[in-house]
């Protein structure tokens, strides 16, 4: 998992729409520095992360219900939205992911409500196509960094001695074995529990129990419908209210006079382009149904085929010759007298004679009904004809219609490139407005689609389960295949219990050992690592061969806690190298994002972390302010930066004392004055020689 950038959106301290934060992911520069005071929203970047991908803040991130950036709540209108959201990209094993997590609150007369968070995900492949995956956007990120590793991965290093603290161990237990199939043993172990007690539940009442299960889910979907259908409301709203605010942009833009006639064949060709699309769509429908109402005519040239060499075969045979029929004969025979007046008794010459006539003669009902399906089949073979000729007709009216709707798009986006480096201000001014509107209108019509395209699965899963529960019934030799089942699963909860046994203990002592040698090496004290077999962390000394434990400042445990996040990390990593022998590429980076990581250390602590998390991580994102970035620490990391920005704080204060941090010989703005009576922050990029 490597980190490509992120973007902010009304987020706590950040007003509006952030530039991109591209993070640094190379060999060497692989180390992203975010330079900020205390208060600027340096938390509240670590928690943008943690937020976006799980949903989950840290432990210091104060005020979590307040999201939503303050300005963007007081200059909204009453009954309107505020949208705040953190959108998150990275790369994983050849494909490229991107997570946007997002709430909205609406403003009342008096205060605002919260609305609930929306994940959505989008991943693209090697051919660069991005798509909407069928799992869920949470289980894929579960997938690549589990949930309940993500505090060792996204962390606080003020707060980093928390994870040695006794009430932290049953977490660090569970987390730990996420890796090297330990976690995946134990799923596996609990699942198979489920499956058996399902198996026994199965034989008390076949059916019953499936049939609770089948209706529950059921009624999931359905909420979950209302849910999407209720966003799918908000986004027409939205789509409405950009679709003003365009209209409004685009009159201002007719209105000045060095504007005006491009505006006005602007607002021509979208006219022609609104015109032409809906030509465009209607012809489509119409391509759409010629082909459900008459596309079968085509699919029946054999049968047609086929039916008129039975004709000519029946015809061969004398079968469908014209004239006297079978059913004439027989009614001759039956009444004993013949047309001519002559009786026709049983064994007479003249019976006999007649007789004959039913072999060379041929049934009427044969006949004309042979006749008439050779009309059918004849207008099926026309209408063949005729569905080919309308469907080239609407192809080729289509294929012109494209071409026109792309040229009308090649003038528009001539004009508004011109209309962008116009040498009057405001009106390249509005043009860029008129971009921004036409890419959140862009955006609110992929989601709407998406968010259809959702809706119609579901349904389909609804049916589906609507089948299931119309099926389900009392079977006799399930109740005898359902103990074989319980039998079996019992045996195989024994058998992965042992192997869970003996592949914990292995990596238990495996990750003791690196966080030792890691301790060592950042740490000047003598003191050893040891984790228990209930993975408790501790400290001990040995003095003349007697283990003891050691009562660690909070110094030594930051560099504790420290050497088991990078033993995890060196773990993960080892992990992935495995998937990477079984051809799955590039699974082996993993980011390490740090906020204040260097507060309560001495300067040999600091200088010796500095110099070996760049090392041990894949990527590195930290999160500093002034005085941590002091000295020593700023020479060890700078040949490792790949990126790097300040965080600007605007303060409300009258009074408030600007503050600067010099990087590359320029001075970049810590803290600045306000120019209203509202606190926000914004993200500088620092431009270095690299």
């Amino acid at each position: 998992m490597k980190l490509t950038g992120m973007k902010l959106c009304n987020f706590r301290s950040f007003y509006g729409k952030t530039p991109e934060i591209i993070l640094a992911g190379g060999d060497v520069h692989n180390t992203t520095i975010l330079h900020g005071n205390n208060g600027s929203g340096k938390t509240s970047l670590l928690n943008a992360f943690t937020w976006v991908l799980y949903e989950k803040f840290s432990a210091a991130f104060a005020s979590t219900e307040q999201l939503v950036n303050k300005r963007a709540i007081a200059e909204a209108k009453t009954g309107q939205s505020v949208e705040c959201w953190v959108e998150v990209s990275w790369e994983h094993e050849n494909k490229r992911y991107n997570v946007k997590r997002q709430c909205r609150v609406y403003k009342n007369e008096t205060d605002f409500d919260i609305g609930k968070t929306e994940l959505f995900m989008q991943v693209a492949g090697d051919d660069g196509r991005w798509y909407f995956p069928l799992q869920q956007p949470d289980e894929i990120i579960g997938q690549i960094l589990p949930a309940s590793l993500h505090q060792y991965f996204f962390f606080d290093g003020e707060r980093i001695e928390e994870i040695v603290r006794s009430d932290k161990k049953s977490e660090i237990a569970e987390a730990t074995k996420i890796f090297l199939g330990v976690e995946v043993i134990n799923r596996s172990i609990k699942h198979l529990g489920e499956a058996k007690k399902s198996l026994e539940n199965e034989l008390k009442a076949i059916g019953d129990s499936e049939i609770k299960k089948l209706l529950k889910e059921q009624e999931k979907l359905e909420k979950e419908i209302g849910k999407i259908t209720k966003r799918q409301t908000e986004i027409q709203q939205e789509l409405a209210y950009q679709q003003t605010f365009k209209k409004e942009t685009s009159n201002r833009l007719r209105e000045l006079s060095a504007a005006k006639e491009l505006q006005e064949r602007r607002q021509e060709l979208e006219n022609q382009k609104i015109s032409n699309q809906e030509t465009l769509r209607q012809t489509r429908e119409a391509l759409k149904k010629i082909i459900s109402s008459r596309g079968y005519t085509v699919l029946l040239s054999e049968t047609t085929s086929q039916f008129r060499s039975i004709i000519h075969n029946l015809k061969q045979q004398g079968q469908l010759t014209s004239g006297i029929s079978r059913e004439f004969i027989n009614d001759l025979l039956n009444s004993q007298r013949c047309i001519c007046g002559a009786e026709l008794h049983a064994g007479s010459h003249s019976q006999e004679y007649v007789r004959l006539w039913l072999e060379r003669a041929g049934s009427s009902a044969v006949e004309e009904t042979a006749i008439r399906m050779s009309a059918q089949v004849d207008e099926i073979d026309k209408q063949a004809t005729a569905f080919w000729e309308e469907v080239d007709r609407e192809q080729a009216r289509i294929n012109q219609l494209r071409q026109t709707i792309s040229q009308i798009e090649g003038e528009l986006d001539n004009i508004q490139e011109r209309l962008r480096k116009d040498a009057n201000e405001e009106i390249s001014s509005l043009q860029k407005r008129l971009d921004e509107i036409e890419n959140k209108i862009d955006e609110f019509n992929r989601e709407q689609g998406a968010n259809q395209q959702q809706i119609t699965h579901i349904k389909t899963e609804i049916d589906s389960l609507g089948k299931q529960i119309a099926k389900q019934k009392v079977n006799e030799e399930r109740q005898a295949l359902a103990q074989r089942r319980i039998n079996a699963t019992q045996d195989a909860i024994e058998r992965l219990t042992e192997v869970r046994n003996l592949q914990e203990k292995q990596f238990r002592l495996q990750l003791e050992k690196r966080v030792q040698e890691i301790f060592s090496e950042i740490s000047f004290t003598p003191y050893i690592p040891k984790i228990s077999d209930k993975y408790e962390l501790t400290l001990i000394e040995n003095t003349a061969g007697i283990e003891a434990p050691v009562a660690a400042s909070t110094g030594e445990n930051q560099i504790l806690s420290l050497s088991f996040i990078a033993s995890i990390i060196d773990r993960v990593r080892e992990w992935s190298e495995k998937r990477k022998m079984m051809m799955i590429p590039d699974s082996n980076t993993f980011p390490i994002v740090m906020d204040s990581p260097f507060g309560s250390l001495d300067e040999i602590s600091r200088r010796r972390i500095a110099r070996t998390i760049p090392k041990l991580a894949n990527q590195l994102i930290v999160l500093v302010t002034k005085t941590q970035w002091r000295g020593e620490v700023a020479e060890e990391m700078a040949d490792r930066i790949g990126r790097e920005y300040v965080l600007t704080y605007y303060s409300s204060k009258p009074d408030c004392e600007q503050d600067y941090i010099e990087l590359g010989g320029e001075r970049y703005p810590l803290i600045r004055q306000s120019p209203n009576e509202f606190e926000y922050t914004e993200i500088m990029e620092v431009e270095r020689d690299r």
